[in-house]
């Protein structure tokens, strides 16, 4: 499908499957010398010389076309936390990078750009892609869970008959009257291309992509069958679909360089997703870390004996394969001579708990919770972003958030951020530039939205500045805030003692709920307390629920 695609988008320009940056010599008719015709020689040199130059004039014009037009890569990574690479967050935080891992290719990407210590998404993939793609909050556009697609419109939770609340029906399409960034980006000039995971049901064509990977999953991207045990088939050369992925993208940014055309380019890996898959070489390179070897010794496995999800040799060598795959898209960049007019956005789809870092020995989580929730551990990611008049090694500390990317795409491609209507996100491209945040930008609230039973329950959130408001619909008795800038773990709550405040932001977020349509559940009449006390993730609600006072910590966060 991509390389249809691709051929009727470039109108059958020729294949190019390598980084080459330079520009064909324009064919010339030989000239004829013809005895005793003096005029007619310097005619036709003449001629020559004008087409020539004219050739010449038209080729700089096409060329400085493109380059008032910057180009964007948006490399998107699937289950992805805060602290898993090992570049540091936070600078004072030494758990705030995960320090086996080897990406040097990420490392370089903090060096030469700037690194975004408070950015947000949403707790589970498929909705955080919809605020990527559309600038809305997920209570906005109300795709807040992706679950047992059946090809339905819409997700509605029909197990949980006798828990404490209704939770909500989910969205399972992005909207029709919604403005995706390649249907932003086409009227400025660009041709987008979306390739790896999707997972938004619907053609991404219909999108405005002009090349795809079609409706993809995760399926895909598990090229192993699950329950695969002990070691990697020796002869995996794309796990994850790293290689073929990369491979996709370095042809479709070869094709619209060499048309002079502006890009945007979303790489939507499946790794760091769980079905652990790298390269054996990779793998093998982990396994004799000395912390990995005390790991085995620690569970009495070995490194031909352990399973292939407990493995953390697997995590490790899939972070480094990918950051090679990475590096390969810099490369190319570099090699096609387009650096300096192309932004690459680094950024995680939601947040995670790596246990990879408890084996640095003194190391905790920096967060509470994980995936599904909206705690930190669930909605703080990395994100690092390189590109033109952007500082080499800077540090921008003021929140954002996914939905943040359409308006900021649009301000970089010479559009106005500001038309775009039905959106929650704001640019950030004047503070990538180096403009101080206002107090409005800096104290602005950010939304998210959790409805749903799975390993969680139906809660809320709303992020301004450094505090943290949190409303569990089983618990509307029990107010919870917390003060990010103390208390980054969410240990200590803190709303009887600001009632006030507490007050204040929870009126803001429903009137904000309401405002949007969006959709909140309700008090079950059914409940019964026995059965969601005997249910399967009972416990780990209770350990990850609400709580009055100061919480204790989890095992791994001591």
């Amino acid at each position: 499908m991509f390389g249809d695609k691709l051929q009727d988008t470039n109108e059958q320009e020729a294949e190019s499957s390598g980084c080459q940056a330079s520009t064909p010599i324009p064919k010339t008719n030989k000239i004829i010398s013809i005895p005793n015709t003096d005029w007619i020689m310097k005619t036709l040199r003449l001629i020559v010389t004008l087409v020539v130059v004219t050739a010449i004039i038209a080729g700089r014009a096409r060329v400085l076309i493109a380059a008032e037009k910057p180009n964007i890569v948006l490399l998107f990574i699937d289950d992805w936390a805060w602290n898993g690479s090992p570049v540091a967050m936070d600078d004072s935080l030494p758990n705030s990078r995960m320090p086996v891992l080897q990406m040097p290719n990420v490392e370089r990407l903090a060096r030469e750009g700037m690194k975004f210590t408070n950015a947000y998404a949403s707790p589970q993939c498929s909705p955080s892609r919809v605020c990527v793609q559309t600038g809305q909050s997920s209570p906005r556009s109300g795709f807040t869970v992706f679950m047992n697609d059946r090809g339905q419109d819409y997700f509605d939770e029909k197990g949980y008959p006798e828990f404490p609340v209704v939770p909500c029906v989910s969205d399972m399409t992005i909207d029709t009257d919604a403005v995706t960034i390649p249907e932003a980006l086409r009227p400025l000039g660009y041709a987008s291309a979306h390739i790896g995971k999707w997972h938004m049901r619907g053609n991404p064509g219909d999108e405005g992509y002009v090349s795809h990977d079609g409706d993809t999953s995760n399926t895909p991207g598990n090229t192993l069958p699950a329950g695969a045990n002990q070691r990697l088939p020796d002869d995996l050369t794309d796990p994850k679909l790293m290689f073929s992925v990369t491979e996709k993208a370095i042809d479709f940014m070869n094709a619209q360089v060499k048309a002079s055309r502006p890009f945007y380019l979303q790489i939507s890996h499946y790794a760091m997703h769980e079905g652990r898959e790298c390269l054996p070489a990779t793998r093998e390179k982990y396994a004799q870390h000395p912390l990995v070897q005390a790991y085995y010794r620690k569970i009495g496995k070995t490194a031909e004996t352990v399973k292939r999800k407990e493995d953390p040799a697997i995590w490790l060598g899939m972070g480094d394969d990918l950051d090679g795959r990475i590096g390969a898209v810099l490369d190319c960049i570099n090699e096609l001579g387009i650096k300096d007019s192309t932004y690459v956005v680094l950024v995680s789809d939601n947040g995670y708990r790596h246990k990879e870092l408890q084996l640095t020995e003194g190391f905790t989580q920096p967060h509470h919770a994980a995936k599904w929730w909206v705690w930190q551990g669930g909605i703080r990611v990395p994100m690092i972003v390189r590109g033109p008049g952007i500082k080499a090694g800077s540090v921008f500390n003021a929140n954002v958030v996914n939905y943040d990317f359409l308006p900021t795409f649009v301000d970089w491609a010479g559009g106005d951020p500001t038309a775009l209507k039905n959106i929650d996100g704001v640019s950030l491209a004047s503070y990538m530039a180096g403009e101080l945040p206002s107090d409005t930008f800096l104290n602005r609230n950010l939304y998210f939205h959790y409805p749903h039973y799975r390993s969680g329950m139906p809660h809320s959130a709303v992020v301004s500045g450094t505090r943290k408001l949190l409303h569990f619909y089983e618990r509307p008795d029990l107010p919870m805030l917390f003060d990010l800038n103390q208390d980054m773990g969410e240990f200590h709550n803190i709303a009887p003692d600001h009632l006030e405040e507490h007050r204040r932001l929870y009126d803001s977020m429903m009137r904000y709920f309401d405002d949007v349509a969006a959709r909140i559940p309700k008090l079950n009449p059914n409940y019964d307390a026995a059965v969601y006390r005997s249910s399967k993730e009972y416990e780990n609600r209770v350990q990850w629920g609400p709580f009055a006072g100061s919480r204790p910590p989890a095992e791994d966060e001591k």
